[in-house]
């Protein structure tokens, strides 16, 4: 059974990519492989972030009804 990767996993891949992608160092049947396995990390990335949105607002449920609150970090 394959383990899934965490999200900074997931980011860190998409930066590795895109620097190779910058290096000029892969010809174009690369870069077009590269360019779609980015694309496949970000959706991933993506809904992962609109599962971990979900869990915070189930989180925010207050009295049987869903309170959305904004999200601030300690620099603001």
């Amino acid at each position: 059974m394959k383990e899934e990767k965490s999200f900074e996993e997931l980011m860190d891949d998409l930066e590795n990519i895109s620097q190779m992608l910058e290096s000029d160092k892969l010809n174009l049947d690369e870069s077009i492989k590269k360019f779609e396995e980015g694309m496949k990390i970000s959706k991933k990335c993506t809904e992962m972030l609109d599962n971990a949105e979900k869990k915070i607002n189930i989180l925010l449920e207050k009295n049987g009804e869903v309170e959305e609150e904004e999200f601030k970090t300690g620099e603001e």
